[in-house]
């Protein structure tokens, strides 16, 4: 039998932060380079649910400052649609929305119980 070294850790967070680790983790499982603006523009999208693309930017350029112009938030969701975190649809894709496929979990009571595995090879 294999002896395991057994860490487990337990937080209370946000429910803000909590969105942001499900992306980030789904990112480092799939070894996609996100920057911190990058991350917290997505986790915008996911806590505000299924956007008109020119009102998303505008609202996370201004409101919420995620980036300093509504161009850049459109560079960030091309590069998070590329790697299929987020999903643009309709007529000249303007509705866009969260890939159902990442399963990220954005309202009530979250519990988040990852079990991860490192095995040496023998």
């Amino acid at each position: 039998m294999a002896v395991v070294n057994h860490v487990e850790k337990k937080a209370k967070i946000e429910n803000n932060a909590a969105i942001k680790f499900q992306i980030m983790t789904h990112c480092f499982l799939s070894n996609i380079v996100l920057s911190s603006s990058e991350i917290d523009c997505i986790a915008l999208l996911a806590s505000e649910g299924e956007q008109d693309l020119n009102s998303f930017c505008n609202k996370a350029a201004t409101t919420f400052e995620v980036f300093k112009s509504a161009q850049t938030v459109r560079n960030t969701l091309g590069k998070a649609e590329k790697y299929n975190l987020i999903v643009k649809e309709g007529k000249s894709k303007k509705k866009i929305y969260i890939n159902p496929v990442m399963k990220i979990q954005t309202k009530g009571n979250i519990l988040l119980d990852y079990k991860f595995v490192s095995l040496e090879a023998i």
